[in-house]
């Protein structure tokens, strides 16, 4: 893990530099294609007017995307529990966080979060500025598959070209170090939860260190081979990353369920956390394709609201099943002090609520 962060460090640096350099070079190009000249302020004016629809975060029911982004489930609804599940349950992420003792685990934690806020300009700004130039005939080409079909997947990648030579072999670098160190980490994620996890606690009790150690790279080598194989599927999606968000939003639930309850509710029993991970893969998957077998007689939610109706259901379950069978519980005594933060930490982090708050504020 220690090798995975410095790497990390390395790459965030140079990604972040070619991220918000491919930002400026898109606004100040959009500006010269409006005959402005270089400048980024006047690029960035020119997004208001020539792609307002592209600038809100709360949409209505009848927005093209309403099902990417429905409303103020953005807000209070689906979007929270996608992004809690990702930031606090996923071990992926959590073992850069456990890998340091607590001052430097909440320290980055802040870091990552001001990082974060950077992510409409380097990653958002950049998409919408090649949309509206897209629109005025820029980059035609560029912009579609072998078969003639627009893929805005291909809009970053486009810009990232534009990037000067040297940092752009620099940042492409980096892109493809980041994608290698994020597999190495994965890779430990499997290999660690399945060993230890599934193999030892399940099938073999009684493995020896050797043979947990075999099996963990067994269950990884599978692993990347059936997502080689699944990977050229992805091909044919029009925006894999929404694929993605929507099906990870399958389990997504059932996980933060099991971590909410089992963190502030004592009673809840091993049983019910183990309904709560049976129970959100076959409701997530009913509610997606209920709509489709009934012919529209049952709503079509869009997937954010999916996982909260699912995740309320397994929340109330765990609550039933915990209350109505009582078992041994074997409590793990935490110490009121490690959730007490210091001055600096409460500062920083009211600030950035404040930021987020004053974002959604502007581009409700």
């Amino acid at each position: 893990m220690k090798v995975i962060g410095y790497t990390d460090v390395i790459q965030v640096a140079v990604l972040l530099l070619g991220g918000l350099v491919t930002a400026y070079l898109s606004l100040t190009l959009l500006s010269e294609q409006f005959g402005y000249g270089s400048d980024v302020f006047k690029g960035l004016s020119l997004l208001r007017e020539k792609a307002d629809t592209h600038l809100h975060m709360i949409f209505d029911k009848d927005h093209a995307y309403y099902k990417d982004l429905p409303g103020l489930s953005v807000l209070i609804g689906g979007m929270w529990i996608n992004n809690l599940s990702y930031w606090g349950c996923n071990q992926y992420i959590v073992q850069r966080a456990l890998g340091a003792d607590l001052k430097t685990a909440r320290s980055g934690l802040l870091f990552a979060a001001f990082l974060k806020l950077l992510i409409p300009v380097i990653a958002v700004l950049p998409g919408i500025a090649m949309y509206v130039l897209h629109e005025q005939g820029l980059f035609q080409q560029e912009m579609m598959n072998e078969v003639g079909i627009i893929k805005p997947d291909h809009a970053y990648p486009t810009l990232m070209n534009l990037l000067p030579i040297g940092l752009k072999g620099v940042a492409f670098a980096a892109l493809t170090a980041a994608v290698v160190a994020s597999l190495a980490g994965k890779a430990n994620s499997i290999s660690t939860i399945f060993s230890l996890d599934i193999y030892k606690k399940f099938i073999n009790k009684n493995a020896s260190e050797r043979k947990l150690v075999l099996t963990g790279r067994w269950a990884l080598i599978i692993s990347m081979v059936l997502a080689a194989l699944v990977a050229p599927a992805l091909k044919t999606l029009d925006q894999a990353y929404q694929f993605i968000q929507e099906y990870v939003g399958f389990i997504s639930p059932g996980v933060l369920a099991i971590f909410l309850l089992g963190i502030f509710w004592k009673r809840t029993t091993s049983a019910a956390a183990m309904a709560g991970a049976l129970l959100t893969i076959p409701v997530s998957t009913i509610l997606k394709f209920l709509p489709a077998l009934t012919n529209g007689a049952f709503p079509d939610y869009p997937f954010l609201d999916r996982m909260s109706i699912t995740f309320l259901l397994i929340v109330v379950v765990m609550i039933v099943m915990s209350l109505t069978k009582k078992e041994t519980t074997h409590e793990v005594e935490v110490s009121k002090d490690m959730f007490r933060v210091t001055p600096a930490f409460a500062i920083y982090s009211i600030i950035i609520l404040g930021i987020l708050t004053a974002l959604y504020t502007v581009f409700w």
